[in-house]
C-alpha cells in the first residue's frame, strides 16, 4: 500500500491529466498508479494526500467517515466573534445547512511560503486568517462558508486530513509515509 503527502502548488488541476499547458499532479509526483483522496481546487493550495488503495481513499475522503479536514484561510476584513460563531454552528448554503465546523482566528502563519500570483493587496482592507476544520467536503465550501458570513476568503491552504499533516512540506514537494 502506497501513501503519498503532496503540498500542492497554487495553480495545480488536482488530477493527473488534463487540458494542454494547465499543470497537474503528473508535473509534481512521478509516481504511478495512486490516486488523490479528496480534492483541492486549483485556486487552493496545501496537502493532498495520494494513495493505491480504494478503502484508505474512501476512508479518507468520504464526508460519511467523519475525517477532519483542516484548512487556513487568510480572509478579506477581521472577523467578528459572531461571524466566528456563525461558522461553528454552521451555515445555510444553496446545497443545505453545512455541519458545524472548528474555527478559530490565528496569526498569519510564520513559515508560509509565498503564493505566486500573490493575493491581491488592497491597503485599505485589513486581512485575518482563521483555521478551520471540517468533517465534510462539499465543493468550495470553505470560500462559500467564508463569504456567507462576509469575509471572502483570498488564500485558501489544507493542512491536516485526519492524522496527516503538512509538515514541512513545501510546494510541489512530497513524501512518502506508512498509512
Amino acid at each position: 500500500m502506497t501513501l503519498l503527502l503532496l503540498n500542492k502548488p497554487f495553480g495545480v488541476l488536482c488530477q493527473f491529466t488534463g487540458e494542454a499547458g494547465r499543470p497537474t499532479l503528473a508535473d509534481h509526483v512521478p509516481v504511478r498508479d495512486v490516486y488523490p483522496a479528496g480534492r483541492l481546487d486549483h485556486d487552493s493550495e496545501g496537502l493532498v494526500l495520494l494513495t493505491d488503495d480504494g478503502a484508505l481513499q474512501s476512508r479518507l475522503a468520504e464526508p460519511r467517515h467523519g475525517v477532519e479536514k483542516v484548512y487556513w484561510a487568510q480572509v478579506e476584513g477581521a472577523p467578528a466573534a459572531e461571524a466566528l460563531e456563525r461558522l461553528r454552528e454552521g451555515i445555510a448554503l444553496k446545497d443545505g445547512r453545512t455541519r458545524p465546523a472548528r474555527v478559530r482566528l490565528m496569526a498569519e502563519p510564520p513559515a508560509l511560503w509565498p503564493r505566486d500570483p500573490p493575493i491581491r493587496y488592497r491597503a485599505a482592507i485589513p486581512t485575518a486568517w482563521i483555521e478551520i476544520g471540517l468533517r465534510e467536503g462539499r465543493n468550495r465550501q470553505v470560500r462559500r462558508m467564508t463569504a456567507a458570513v462576509g469575509h471572502p476568503t483570498l488564500r485558501l491552504i489544507r493542512v491536516a486530513v485526519g492524522p496527516y499533516s503538512l509538515g514541512d512540506l513545501r510546494p510541489g514537494e512530497w513524501r512518502e509515509v506508512v498509512p
